[in-house]
C-alpha cells in the first residue's frame, strides 16, 4: 500500500548553545579566563630546554624567521594587531594613571606587600588610577589598597604557565597573550612609575622605562624604586661597573630615579613632580 506524503511544510528546530552569563562587580569588567595559582618552587614542574622551546613557541612569543618565508606566522600578526587594538581601546578610557612594578611571589604580610598596599590607598585618595601587571604579590597589594579606598584599580594581565592570576582586587581588567604588547600598554598611559623589589620581570619593565625616557621616545616622568636595601644595590652596580670603569652611561642618567623606603615618600614625589589628575583630564580636554 502506498505511503500518503503530507503536503505540510517540514519544519527543522534549530539548536541553540546555552549562553553563560557574566556577572562582574557593579563597575567591572570581566577578567581573562586564565586562572593560574601561585606555585612554590618545589610545585613547579620542571621542563628540558626542548620542551620550554616548543611551549614557547606554541604560546606565539617566540618566532622562528623561517616560519615567515612559509606563511604560518600570518596568524600570529593579526593576533598581535587585535591585542594592540584592544589594548589601547581600553586605555583610552583612562587618564593620569600610575603603573607599579613588582614581584608576584610576595606574600600578603611581609613588607613590601604591606608598603605597596598602603601605596594603593594613598594613591586612591589623591584622586589617581593605579595599573599593575593584574597578578599576585606586589601587584595584588597595590590594587588592594586602591580596591578598599575607593579607587580606581586596574590590572593587564598575561598568560603564563605558573604563577599568574589575576587578583580579586580588579576593577577593570583585560589579559594579554604576548608580553611585549602588554609591556607596552603597561608604559603607554602613566603619568609615573614605580617599581618594588622584583625578578626579571620587574627588572625588565623598569629598564624599559629608562631606556624610553632616555632615548626621548617617552616624555620624562618620575620613576620611584620602593625598597633601599633592594634597589641601592642597583645604583651601587651602575655607579661602580657602568659609569667609572667602563662609561656606558654617564653621571646625569644616575639620577633618573629616586630610591625611597616608604610610601609617604612616594606620595610625596608624586605631588612635587606631578599634577592632580583632575588637573590632568582638563588639559586632556583642552587639547
Amino acid at each position: 500500500m502506498p505511503v500518503r506524503k503530507s503536503n505540510k511544510p517540514k519544519t527543522t528546530q534549530k539548536k541553540t548553545r546555552p549562553t553563560r552569563k557574566l556577572k562582574p562587580r557593579d563597575g567591572a569588567m570581566p577578567k581573562p579566563s586564565f586562572t593560574h595559582t601561585y606555585q612554590t618552587p618545589s610545585q613547579r614542574k620542571t621542563y628540558s630546554q626542548e620542551e620550554q622551546t616548543r611551549k614557547a613557541t606554541l604560546a606565539g612569543e617566540v618566532i622562528h624567521p623561517s616560519e615567515f618565508k612559509s606563511g604560518r606566522a600570518t596568524w600570529r600578526i593579526f593576533r598581535i594587531m587585535a591585542e594592540f587594538v584592544e589594548g589601547y581601546n581600553f586605555l583610552s578610557k583612562l587618564t593620569a594613571d600610575i603603573t607599579i612594578f613588582g614581584s608576584a611571589r610576595t606574600k600578603p604580610g611581609e613588607k613590601y606587600y604591606k608598603v605597596a598596599e598602603k601605596l594603593g590607598r594613598l594613591l586612591a585618595q589623591e584622586g589617581f588610577s593605579v595599573i599593575t601587571g593584574g597578578g599576585p604579590g606586589i601587584m595584588e597589594a597595590a590594587n588592594k589598597g586602591a580596591y578598599e579606598a575607593g579607587g580606581e584599580s586596574i590590572g593587564l594581565g598575561v598568560q603564563l604557565p605558573f604563577e599568574q592570576r589575576m587578583n580579586d582586587y580588579i576593577l577593570h581588567g583585560i589579559g594579554f597573550n604576548f608580553f611585549f604588547t602588554r609591556k607596552v600598554m603597561l608604559t603607554s598611559p602613566s603619568q609615573a612609575f614605580i617599581a618594588f623589589p622584583g625578578g626579571y620581570g620587574t627588572i625588565d619593565e623598569i629598564f624599559e622605562v629608562l631606556t624610553l625616557i632616555k632615548t626621548h621616545k617617552m616624555q620624562p616622568v618620575p620613576v620611584i624604586l620602593v625598597g633601599k636595601e633592594f634597589w641601592g644595590q642597583l645604583r651601587k652596580f651602575l655607579k661602580e661597573q657602568m659609569l667609572d670603569k667602563h662609561q656606558t652611561i654617564n653621571e646625569e642618567e644616575l639620577h633618573v630615579f629616586d630610591i625611597v623606603d616608604t610610601a609617604e615618600e612616594a606620595i610625596q614625589i608624586l605631588r612635587q613632580r606631578i599634577v592632580s589628575r583632575d588637573s590632568m583630564t582638563q588639559v586632556l580636554n583642552q587639547e
